[in-house]
């Protein structure tokens, strides 16, 4: 296979810089598989997950987390690695990462970076700095209600209007990096693209992909996921973490599980919480979705996500 023709040549090559493999490209396009076939075929390397979701523990089923059953004896790295109610940066990740990848190349092995926070993924091969700008609580709890009050989108048009060209990079319903994004534009009147503007590959790196630009396909299979998903029980994960979660932590808030949460609220014989309704929530008990319709609005929210990665992965291919 011509994949394996570029690792083999990957790895003989000549370079004084260490050797790192990443697997990227959008949701539902095999990364995971590719990442665990390439780790047996090499033999000695260890994977990194670089996915935002799956360091939580307990959100299992809607991060697509990989089993041990996938993992096929393959090492894997910040999976598990702290509970939802938690907040984790970006810069946490690198720092944590780093570790596992110093430690890698201790044992003469090769690190993979695989799954699909792209974000994740750049801070640990390029080498620019992370704006280390404190969180000003004044700042983020307006915005934090302005998107509760208004919707993401609203605040989401405020950093299009501070910093357009960064707002290309995120999506309006992620709204966190949003209002992080935000924080650190009114606080320093920069840019988060200023602090990593110039970029330079910190390994010698092997960038691979499983898509192969057959857009109907991967739509399809995104199509087939959510609806594996569902079936693997996701309604029973969230109701379970709601029992211990609130639904607004962020985590809670992004694909797969924000659907779910309005699913149950806007269903309420579904929906087994002991406590009083405020005005708010009765009100939203009168709009009523079926399982079928979340099912299909969580499949629309997924390719939209998918179009936005495949951008994000386009300065990988050049």
């Amino acid at each position: 296979m011509e994949i394996y023709k570029k690792i083999d040549d990957f790895l003989s090559s000549d370079n004084w810089k260490q050797k790192i493999i990443v697997v990227y490209g959008p949701t539902a396009s095999w990364k995971t598989w590719l990442s665990i076939e390439i780790a047996k075929y090499i033999k000695n390397a260890e994977i990194i997950s670089t996915d935002s979701r799956q360091i939580f523990s307990w959100m299992d089923i809607g991060t697509w987390k990989v089993t041990d059953e996938e993992k096929q004896g393959v090492i894997h790295h910040m999976i598990d690695i702290i509970t939802p109610d938690k907040n984790y940066s970006v810069w946490e990740f690198k720092v944590e990462a780093e570790k596992h990848i110093s430690d890698i190349y201790s044992k003469w092995k090769i690190p993979i970076l695989c799954w699909w926070t792209g974000l994740y993924i750049d801070s640990l091969i390029y080498d620019f700095d992370i704006p280390k700008v404190p969180a000003d609580e004044k700042i983020r709890s307006k915005l934090e209600e302005e998107a509760e009050k208004y919707g993401e989108q609203f605040v989401y048009d405020k950093l299009v209007e501070l910093d357009s060209e960064y707002a290309k990079e995120l999506h309006p319903n992620n709204i966190r990096y949003v209002i992080r994004a935000l924080e650190v534009k009114m606080i320093t009147w920069k840019s988060k693209k200023d602090f990593r503007e110039e970029k330079t590959l910190k390994y010698d790196t092997l960038f691979i992909t499983p898509y192969n630009g057959d857009r109907d396909f991967l739509y399809n299979r995104i199509n087939q996921r959510v609806g594996m998903m569902f079936d693997d029980w996701l309604i029973d994960e969230v109701r379970s973490l709601l029992k211990t979660y609130s639904k607004d932590y962020f985590w809670m808030r992004t694909i797969w599980y924000k659907e779910v949460i309005d699913y149950l609220e806007w269903n309420w014989l579904e929906y087994n919480w002991d406590k009083k309704l405020s005005l708010w929530e009765k009100e939203k008990l009168w709009i009523k979705l079926d399982k079928e319709e979340t099912i299909e609005l969580v499949k629309k929210h997924n390719r939209n996500y998918a179009k936005k990665q495949l951008t994000w992965f386009n300065k990988y291919e050049k």
